[in-house]
């Protein structure tokens, strides 16, 4: 007899799910040890550098704040520990802007005279000569510190120490036998000249044109755009002339013995460069001799037992200020059309050179 029940075989069963697998991941990377040094590099190369700027902004702060004493007093001669001194400043190079660098020597001096400690001083002048306005800085401040302090003072010239060169040396005053010259010094050059270049002619051949408006002729006079006219050659030379005189006034300062002959300076002031031979024959130098010699008669001056006596040279400090930012400063000025406009500007000077001075006034 045949069963109802469906055969085992035809009952259908419900199908089997499959369980999908987790997903395999890659096991973690080793960490690198460069990557902790690189992070620790970081680090102190960033905290180092903000505390550089740090100490280097205090550092400038001070500098700033205490500009006026930074003076090197390099040891020259004699006896290092002694406590009297005598000082070497030095003027060397063409005169321009003598006011930042030779106040801060000369105000170096003052104090040391006041504490008594600077006995004397030698100038040691090594220059062509320069701006009239440098010169006459220079001149001023010794003669006014030589008369505040009484300090002797004494120059020794080196290869040249003309025309503005010469105009500062004449600091010395009245006293006697102070001015020394080595055997190959040139020195003189007593004189003034206002440089002044005709370029009219270039300008034509480029096409260029000078029309510049001015509410006066005189106004443009000295200008390179065209020839000089008689009126304003007049008036150059009655500057010239004026600046001239000055000059004359200041070596009868220095220079007594042509106070009582005024003619016997009026030959010399023709610009002309001497030896040192001619120039102690003309009465333009008391001494032949080295920076040891003047050295020597500042000693005696001063009345200083040489055993007893230190020599030091001034010298402008660099500051953290001019040792970063001085190369940059330097650029600055090369761009800057101040500096260009300066250049160009006809103005009077005590200098002895067979070059142009277009760059004279930077």
């Amino acid at each position: 007899m045949a069963s109802d029940s469906p055969h085992p075989s035809s009952v259908s069963t419900p199908p089997i799910l499959a369980t999908a697998a987790p997903p395999a991941y890659p096991p973690p990377a080793s960490r690198s040890p460069w990557a902790g040094l690189l992070l620790v590099f970081l680090f102190l190369f960033l905290g180092g550098s903000l505390l550089l700027n740090l100490i280097l902004l205090a550092a400038i702060g001070l500098s700033s704040a205490g500009g006026e004493s930074r003076v090197q007093e390099k040891h020259y001669s004699h006896q290092s520990r002694a406590r009297s001194q005598v000082a070497i400043i030095d003027v060397s190079g063409v005169i321009i802007d003598a006011e930042p660098t030779f106040k801060r020597l000369i105000d170096h001096a003052r104090r040391q005279a006041r504490d008594g400690n600077l006995k004397a001083v030698v100038l040691r002048v090594n220059s062509p000569g320069g701006s009239v306005s440098g010169s006459d800085y220079i001149f001023h401040q010794l003669k006014k510190f030589r008369e505040e302090t009484g300090v002797p003072l004494v120059v020794s010239m080196g290869a040249v120490a003309a025309s503005g060169g010469y105009y500062a040396a004449m600091a010395v005053g009245d006293a006697s036998e102070t001015i020394y010259a080595e055997p190959s010094t040139f020195t003189g050059s007593i004189g003034v000249v206002i440089p002044h270049y005709n370029i009219a002619g270039l300008l034509d051949k480029l096409g260029v044109e000078a029309d510049s408006i001015a509410s006066h002729p005189l106004k443009t006079m000295g200008s390179m755009s065209r020839p000089m006219t008689d009126e304003e050659r007049a008036i150059f030379k009655a500057l010239i002339d004026e600046g001239l005189a000055q000059f004359k006034e200041v070596i009868r300062h220095g220079r007594p013995r042509f106070r009582a002959d005024p003619a016997a300076l009026d030959r010399l002031a023709t610009g002309q460069v001497f030896s040192a031979k001619q120039a102690l024959a003309a009465g333009l130098i008391d001494r032949i001799g080295f920076l040891d010699d003047a050295v020597s008669r500042a000693i005696e001056l001063a009345r200083l037992d040489p055993d007893e006596v230190s020599v030091v040279r001034y010298a402008p400090e660099m500051g953290l200020w001019d040792i970063v930012l001085g190369a940059e400063s330097r650029q600055a000025k090369a761009a800057d059309p101040r500096a260009w406009l300066d250049a160009f500007t006809p103005q009077p000077y005590y200098l002895w050179t067979a070059l142009p001075l277009l760059d004279a006034g930077r």
